[in-house]
């Protein structure tokens, strides 16, 4: 399938008055009813992630005006949408912070410069990105650091309400780290209610935890390892438990993952719930596999939340090579795609971070082209101002995503159908009109519009809010106009077939 906007028949959104002399050609049909049907359109997860930690993404240094900050997060949304990714993950926590207004936590140091202090003029950008990915027909995945309480770049003190501050009993530090321990179960509890009273407060598509539970192992000045220092939680919770220290450890992550995609269906049953973990989960799984142990190091038991169809995506960091001996890309995929008894997502994350280092372009080019062999297309771009601010690898993506793509469907989720739209196509001399309008219920995110000309479809994606477009040396014999869900179910098929059409 080609997008409309590759090939004359071009799909031109513009508000128009009437023009004198349009005319309704064929009138209006609820469905096609022609023979070749419309193809199903092309399903491919498509995302980027926007990083606040640290400014890596936005905004591009603290303390901008808030006009500023709002322009950078527009432009970087717009540019996604350009580039025909449809969905972003927005870090909107990056240290037991918030960049939105929240009554359990402060604002992020990233946005002004130090922790606590709102932005001038006010304003709220979670509302904002959601709003903006939503305009351009993107979801808007609420990405969470869940235990990190402090980082070696921060550079502000810890705010008065910081988790530091409030609950020092719940916090502890391990060499250059401060979190908060994943072994007090009220400081889990904390964490819980944080990420719930944003999927209660916003209309997020999805919530993402990273790869941080338990920290990355930390070495003192000779070296050495350093235990995580949860005495006192193992103490009190853990040495009864019946469990060994570590699988100890492995059920304080299981128990909060658990409970946190239970809470979140329970809010909102549409709610995607993804985790992005170290893309190795054991060594030797599989036997050519060969590097880190998050098992046993971050206590992370991956594979069991997919296995038991706890998430609804997986996003494992594959940041390796095609070609790595012991890390290979296609090795890891296809081990991670065979551990999904339930059937959710697997879509793996890309380092194009590391493009101009040990990376090519044509390494993600690549790596795109053998996620594609797969039955469920996807995957995450590590991160976008890598693409962005590299030409070369902005040129390869663009070239992968030519054509527009809806985002796979996910059956288990509940998901309210768009009725079927109204459809009129007006024609004067050689060029078309398309008006259409949602059916009752709830809106769409996107509309699907194909258009049969020349004897072939031609595809194209629009933003909800669109409701007009124009078709340009236009001979086409029909057209279907379908309203797209915000998890990419398609309503009923409204149809226009030309009168002189058999």
């Amino acid at each position: 399938m080609s997008p409309l906007s590759a090939i004359p028949l071009r799909c031109i959104v513009l508000t128009m008055l009437l023009v004198p002399g349009w005319g309704h050609a064929g009138g209006l049909a609820a469905s096609l009813g022609t023979d070749p049907a419309p193809p199903q359109p092309m399903r491919e997860y498509r995302a980027a992630w926007i990083a606040t930690m640290a400014n890596i993404d936005w905004p591009s240094r603290p303390g901008l005006p808030a006009n500023q900050q709002k322009a950078e997060l527009i432009s970087l949304i717009d540019r996604a949408a350009a580039l025909h990714f449809n969905a972003i993950f927005f870090q909107v926590r990056p240290l037991s912070d918030a960049v939105y207004p929240s009554a359990m936590e402060p604002w992020s140091e990233f946005l002004t410069g130090r922790q606590g202090q709102s932005p001038s003029p006010w304003y709220d950008p979670l509302a904002l990105a959601i709003t903006e990915a939503h305009l351009r027909g993107l979801q808007l995945h609420a990405w969470f650091n869940p235990f990190r309480a402090g980082h070696p770049l921060a550079k502000s003190p810890p705010a008065a309400n910081q988790v530091i501050r409030t609950h020092p009993e719940w916090v502890v530090r391990y060499g250059t780290q401060t979190v908060v321990d994943p072994g007090q179960p009220a400081g889990r509890e904390h964490v819980l209610a944080v990420i719930s009273d944003v999927v209660r407060r916003y209309d997020v598509d999805g919530i993402l935890l990273d790869d941080y539970f338990y920290p990355y192992p930390e070495k003192d000045h000779d070296g050495r390892a350093i235990d995580f220092p949860d005495t006192k939680s193992w103490l009190l919770y853990g040495v009864h438990s019946g469990l060994s220290r570590d699988d100890w450890r492995r059920d304080n992550v299981n128990r909060f993952v658990l409970n946190l995609a239970t809470t979140l269906k329970s809010i909102k049953p549409w709610v995607q719930f993804g985790i992005s973990p170290f893309g190795i989960w054991r060594p030797q799984y599989p036997p050519s596999v060969r590097g880190f142990d998050a098992y046993d190091r971050i206590f992370a038991d991956s594979r069991r939340w997919l296995a038991s169809g706890w998430v609804d995506y997986l996003t494992p960091q594959l940041y390796w090579s095609m070609s790595a001996r012991e890390q290979g890309f296609p090795v890891l995929l296809d081990w991670w795609r065979g551990q999904n008894a339930h059937g959710r997502h697997v879509w793996p994350s890309l380092e194009d971070a590391a493009v101009g280092g040990k990376f090519s372009s044509a390494e993600i080019g690549m790596q795109i082209e053998r996620v594609r062999h797969g039955t469920d297309p996807g995957e995450a771009h590590y991160h976008l101002r890598s693409i962005l601010d590299n030409p070369d690898l902005a040129r390869v993506v663009g070239a992968m995503y030519a054509s527009p793509a809806l985002v796979p469907l996910s059956p288990w989720l509940s998901d309210a159908q768009c009725s079927r739209p109204n459809l009129e196509v007006a024609i004067w001399r050689q060029t078309a009109r398309l008006t259409w309008g949602a059916g009752p219920g709830i809106e769409p995110r996107s509309w699907l519009v194909q258009v049969h000309q020349n004897g072939a479809w031609f595809t194209q994606i629009l933003p909800g809010n669109t409701h007009q477009c124009y078709l340009n040396q236009f001979n086409g014999d029909g057209v279907v106009v379908r309203a797209v869900s915000r998890l990419g179910e398609l309503s009923a098929l409204a149809g226009w077939k030309h009168a002189g059409t058999p």
